[in-house]
């Protein structure tokens, strides 16, 4: 009864191991993105740029931002393994002061969440 109880573990601890292996895997080329100082009104959009380095589809089923001044946009089709990905981000450039905010990414990877950051400042007119 050991025996068999030892082997059933063995198989579902590889069975899990080698699913680990097979998943999507979502790499950024950045997880940070510095507008530095920027003029109010200026062009808000960024692009956070990925690979899926995994061996399965990597499939982004949420985008969300920690305000509502900042708009994320996802990929819509899956991206294969060994491609790249884009998630652009714009961010509302005509609220003046600093940029410090989260854009929370929910996929399939074997790290389904990953939290990326933005930040800079919108200076206000006449400021130098």
């Amino acid at each position: 009864m050991k025996k068999i109880v030892l082997l059933l573990f063995v198989g579902l601890l590889s069975l899990g191991v080698s699913a680990q292996e097979s998943a999507a895997k979502i790499e950024f080329k950045t997880e940070t993105i510095d507008y530095g100082e920027i003029e109010k009104g200026s062009d808000g959009v960024r692009v956070f740029e990925f690979t899926n380095t995994g061996k399965s589809p990597l499939i982004i089923s949420k985008v969300s931002s920690s305000c509502g001044c900042t708009i994320p946009k996802k990929p819509e089709a899956p991206i294969l393994p060994g491609k790249t990905g884009k998630i652009e981000v714009k961010y509302d450039t005509n609220r003046p002061g600093p940029i410090r905010k989260a854009i929370t990414v929910i996929s399939n990877a074997d790290t389904p969440t990953k939290v990326l950051k933005i930040k800079g400042t919108v200076k206000t007119q006449g400021t130098k």
